[in-house]
């Protein structure tokens, strides 16, 4: 009788344990996001997600059906964008899209459509902060089926995950991607910081270039410029970006600067704060064994990386970085060694702020370890970011899967934390034995320098000396300015100014021409110009004859010789020449046909001139002293004609007078 109430109370037990299993796995059923056998790509997150049907974008499947049960705070309503949405629309009764405001029974519907245009560009909102999505198929499928994408009602800049670069003409624009984006089917090209092709879709880029987060998604800031001729490819956060061709446009992204190497690469960190929990040894017969030891796991440097003894995942590889960093994301790569392809293709992250308490890096907004994927190839460099990012100042590599044998190099990304909490130092446990598989972490004494970010902002102290010295420069080199400025002004020159000699002739170069001259230039006539005499009256203009040019510049090139000379044309001369309107030609004319010599050439003597001398022509009147040879009657060099006699005649008068006299200079009005 025991027995049996034994046996009673043990099957009455295991009946109620699978009444209990049967209702956990109803209710779990029940309370799932998404139902139904045509439900394809989905990411569900908190404030934002996308969605697809099966097969999405090939074809759907026929006689299917899914519906997606969407939340989000209360309080908040639901913006969705339909991004495609290609159906059979020869039977709407079958094949639908339909979009309900709540979950379960009293859902109200919002919209239907059939599969045809009036979906497009369209923002649809719900009443409150669920919503249903129901998608269905016919008996006959044609299309590529649905792809939406949706938001809580903080976002009203949504887009969804297939718009690209090219959808957008601004050259700066700023857009939130909702969680979801990283698809099997999103193609990009391009890298950052060089650019993205315009043909990539922008989430799925941002994702690459690590500005959003697939599971969380967030808000991107674009710049459009010119393309350029090749886009590379990389590895960036799972997402591949493939090699591209020239193209119209390229865009990148706005970051907040917090992406600069913290010192593995440069030699910033010491070899002393990098560690390992095993070391590989490894040479041939009567050699010398060659280690890969953790100061070799440097980026981009000719050493052997680091490769732990085991291959087991009880390795790992630290970096203590002597003060806490936020720390943005990691790049690594294998071996790099042709002969040894070794490579990690999946590892965790722990940190630390004090070597002793240990965190393991989440997933965003969930409690599972995030695995990071790693390499795929010994040689290719891939980056994995960290949203959010990491505040500590130990880094721990953990692999979990690999190529061959455990190896990686590393550089950490990141910068200064904006306000470093206050926390006591422990030094880290003393370092492992070489040969040791599982060792305590190493102690440090010796404090390396400062790691210093370029990314940073400038300090306060920077920003007031760069307002300072421009400030500075301005005030003294006013006064210099206004007193170069009054003495120009005080010593400018006055209109009614004469004019001096020239300065070729004071030198000595002119002195030593001046006795080559011949006798005849012994005159100390000059001419003296006003700026403010002028004629009021033009020359009358002729047609001469030929002449000789006149000397240039004052200089006697032609000494000597019997020429006259001509004006030389224009329409408003400098100074009018001081002749009576009563004459008719100032100017020495041409003998007749019938001679051949023309009137001696009238040259002035200046040699007796003292600095500062003037010119004696002013305004209208014209004194000349002749030949003491000549009459009193004679007062101007004539013509000589075929009979070898001067015979002026009325209207002829010449420029120059002829003075052999050393006479002053005269004024004559």
């Amino acid at each position: 009788m025991d027995g049996s109430v034994m046996v009673g109370r043990g099957t009455g037990g295991a009946a109620l344990f699978i009444l209990i299993v049967f209702i956990f796995l109803l209710g779990a059923r029940s309370s799932r996001a998404q139902k139904g056998d045509g439900c394809g790509h989905t990411l569900l997150g908190v404030g934002s997600g996308s969605l697809a049907s099966l097969g999405y974008p090939r074809s759907y499947p026929s006689s299917s059906v899914c519906e997606w049960e969407i939340s989000v705070p209360a309080g908040q309503t639901i913006a969705l964008r339909i991004a495609d949405l290609d159906i059979n629309t020869n039977n709407c009764q079958v094949s639908y899209l339909r979009l309900y405001n709540g979950i379960g029974i009293g859902r109200t519907e919002i919209v239907k459509f059939c599969g045809e245009s009036e979906w497009r560009d369209d923002v649809i909102v719900s009443e409150g902060h669920q919503v249903t999505v129901q998608f269905m198929s016919g008996s006959y499928s044609k299309g590529r089926g649905l792809f939406l994408s949706y938001s809580d009602s903080q976002h009203t800049d949504l887009i969804t995950c297939l718009e690209k670069g090219e959808d957008f003409t601004e050259a700066e624009f700023s857009k939130f991607c909702p969680a979801g984006c990283l698809t099997d089917f999103g193609e990009i090209s391009g890298t950052i910081p060089h650019g993205y092709r315009d043909s990539s879709p922008l989430c799925l880029a941002g994702v690459h270039a690590g500005v959003v987060s697939n599971t969380l998604g967030g808000q991107i800031s674009v710049v459009s410029s010119k393309g350029i001729p090749h886009y590379e490819s990389s590895l960036a956060n799972n997402v591949t970006s493939v090699p591209g061709n020239l193209s119209p446009s390229l865009f990148t992204f706005k970051t907040s600067g917090c992406y600069g190497t913290l010192g593995l690469e440069s030699g910033v960190v010491s070899d002393s704060q990098i560690t390992a929990s095993s070391v590989w040894e490894w040479g041939g017969h009567g050699k010398e064994p060659t280690v890969w030891g953790p100061t070799g796991a440097r980026l981009k440097t000719k050493r052997r990386p680091w490769a732990a003894a085991n291959s087991d995942m009880k390795e790992w590889i630290q970096v203590d970085l002597k003060k806490e960093k936020r720390i943005t994301g990691i790049t690594t790569t294998g071996s790099t060694l042709i002969e040894n392809q070794f490579y990690v293709s999946a590892y965790e992250v722990l940190y630390s702020h004090d070597g002793q308490q240990w965190n393991t890096y989440k997933e965003a907004g969930s409690d599972k370890n995030k695995i990071f994927q790693g390499n795929t190839h010994y040689l290719q460099e891939v980056r994995n970011n960290f949203i959010p990012p990491i505040e500590a100042r130990i880094i721990r590599i953990c692999p979990t899967q690999w190529h061959q044998r455990i190896a990686l190099k590393m550089e950490l990304l990141g910068c200064q934390p904006p306000a470093a909490r206050p926390r006591t130092f422990h030094p880290a446990p003393p370092p492992p034995h070489w040969k040791s598989t599982v060792p305590p972490l190493q102690e440090r004494t010796t404090r390396p320098p400062n790691i210093r970010n370029t990314t940073m902002p400038p300090h306060d102290e920077v920003a007031l000396v760069a307002v300072l010295v421009p400030v500075l420069v301005v005030v003294l080199t006013t006064p210099v300015l206004v007193m170069v400025c009054s003495w120009l002004w005080k010593n400018r020159k006055s209109p009614e100014a004469t004019y001096d000699l020239p300065h070729w002739e004071r030198t000595v170069w002119w002195k030593s021409m001046k006795q080559l001259l011949p006798s005849k230039l012994d005159g100390d006539d000059c001419v003296r110009y006003s700026s403010t005499a002028r004629v009021g009256h033009q020359r009358p203009r002729v047609e001469p004859a030929e002449y000789a040019q006149p000397l240039a510049s004052g200089t006697m090139a032609s000494l000597g010789q019997r020429s006259t000379f001509k004006p030389e044309e224009g329409d408003d001369p400098e100074y009018d020449a001081p002749i009576p309107p009563e004459h008719y030609h100032a100017y020495a004319e041409p003998l007749p046909a019938s001679g051949a010599e023309y009137a001696t050439p009238i040259m002035i003597d200046r040699s007796n001139h003292l600095s500062g001398g003037t010119l004696p022509f002013r305004g209208r009147g014209l004194l000349a002293r002749t030949e003491s040879s000549q009459s009193a009657n004679s007062l101007y060099d004539t013509p000589k004609n075929a009979s070898d006699q001067a015979t002026p005649t009325e209207g002829q008068l010449y420029q120059v007078p002829q003075n052999t006299h050393n006479a002053p200079c005269q004024k004559v009005d």
